[in-house]
């Protein structure tokens, strides 16, 4: 939080007081649980769950506090919003003017972003060696995807890395997107969205308000980048960069983005009078944006043909690749489940072949195949339990599915009344607690939050 404060220096500004003032909360805090709290044992897997859980919650609670102070989001359960919203890189909002956020405030909000992309337990574990505890234990429960790719023996030394290439690509994303035309403040803001995949942006129209066709382009590509995993570009920053043509999942992830682009596009130049230039600006950008869970908006798609709602409303569920920063259930679980159902009608023609599951040369044992199915369907559960407390709330069914597929999507903008051009002010605040628990069971990846709520598991 003193780094935003020293944006509000800059500016002179009056959210200083907030900023210094929120931090001071949050320190002190801490040390508290280091006096009260220190782990004398290696940390067990279920200590692992509650810790990563209660760190996200605890994350949200206090990042609160500087719109809340500031009186610039004086509802409490707004404030927890906008921060769940933001360290889980959803992107949703409840501002209908964010542009009368002081630059420190703004700052602070996609700063939440830059964090939560990274994972705030790995941010913890590549500059916080105090920890020095049950590293692996955190990583299990935290790294996005199916699979842990670990690059280095030690985790620490794996976090390291991650977040080096991490900083490195958002350098050169600023660099670009200040001499696309954004000033400097709005470049690295907007940078921190994109490596993020979070979407939060310091405009009131989202990207669309620059109409500038080379930022669109510059964060299409750092979507794409970002929806990748990053041990890849690990990789291919080391010589290696034909790893993207050989993995299975970037391949899958290149083929959705070309066939959902491709039919979008079509639909904009032949029914609705789009230039064929316009048409792949527009159609590609909010493609890519929904499938990597970014949520940035450069065009209203809900003005847009049934076809290409249903398709970026089927893309929400998706998200990017496992190992990026991008939410949803990746691409890498619904690639081995749809090997999975060709499978299984193979088996139905012949009874008697052995017909492993491959993703590339690798065969996906059976016990990662019922766990992603069992994901798959905790995670249609859990979002179909959403939409009916949103209906129950007074929101539409279209509205209820947007809310719900956008919140444990960690991807922002939904369909109805949380459309690309509207906001969750409306919503009622049990809504938006609802809301803000399912964003963390989305970012979390399900697993943790669930079992960390299961009596039996604390059961000796």
């Amino acid at each position: 939080m003193l780094i935003p404060a020293i944006v509000s220096v800059i500016y002179r500004e009056d959210d200083l007081i907030p900023l210094t003032i929120s931090a001071g909360i949050t320190a002190v805090s801490g040390v508290l649980l280091i006096i009260t709290c220190r782990v004398q044992h290696e940390l067990r897997l279920r200590e692992g769950f509650a810790l990563v859980t209660l760190t996200w919650i605890s994350f949200a609670f206090l990042g609160a506090l500087p719109f809340y102070i500031s009186g610039y989001i004086p509802s409490y359960t707004d404030a927890f919003f906008e921060t769940m919203s933001g360290f889980t890189t959803t992107g949703a909002s409840i501002l209908s003017n964010i542009e009368q956020l002081p630059h420190g405030l703004l700052f602070w909000r996609s700063f939440t972003h830059w964090l939560g992309g990274m994972g705030i337990i790995l941010l913890s574990l590549a500059i916080l060696p105090l920890l020095g505890v049950g590293g692996m234990q955190l990583y299990k429960v935290e790294v996005p995807g199916p699979e842990h790719d670990k690059l280095r023996p030690k985790i620490k030394d794996t976090a390291k890395i991650l977040w080096e290439v991490y900083l490195l690509i958002s350098i050169i994303e600023i660099i670009l997107l200040y001499f696309a035309g954004m000033n400097l403040f709005d470049a690295i803001c907007h940078t921190f969205g994109t490596m993020a995949t979070g979407g939060f942006s310091t405009k009131n129209a989202s990207i669309g308000h620059y109409n500038n066709v080379w930022v669109d382009y510059i964060i299409i590509v750092f979507m794409i980048i970002a929806g990748i995993n990053f041990s890849l570009h690990y990789k291919a920053l080391r010589g290696k960069v034909s790893i993207y043509g050989r993995d299975p999942e970037t391949r899958f992830f290149f083929f959705l983005i070309s066939a959902g682009a491709l039919v979008i596009i079509g639909n904009l130049y032949f029914s609705y009078n789009y230039t064929l230039f316009d048409g792949i600006q527009k159609g590609l950008f909010q493609t890519v944006s929904i499938l990597t869970t970014t949520g940035y908006s450069t065009a209203d798609y809900e003005k847009w043909s049934s076809s290409s709602q249903i398709i970026l409303f089927l893309f929400m569920f998706l998200g990017g690749c496992a190992g990026s920063t991008g939410g949803a259930m990746k691409i890498m679980r619904s690639l081995v489940l749809l090997k999975f159902a060709i499978n299984e009608i193979k088996r139905l023609i012949h009874p008697n072949a052995v017909l492993p599951i491959r993703i590339g040369q690798r065969s996906i044992p059976r016990d990662i195949v019922g766990n992603i199915a069992g994901f798959f369907l905790i995670y249609i559960g859990i979002f179909i339990l959403g939409v009916i407390c949103m209906s129950l709330l007074g929101l539409d069914v279209l509205s209820s599915l947007g809310a719900a597929a956008a919140s444990i999507g960690n991807i922002g903008p939904g369909l109805g009344s949380v459309g690309p051009t509207d906001n969750y002010a409306h919503i009622p605040d049990i809504g938006k607690w609802i809301l803000s628990f399912l964003m963390l069971v989305g970012r979390l990846e399900i697993y943790p939050v669930i079992i960390f709520l299961t009596p039996t598991f604390w059961k000796e």
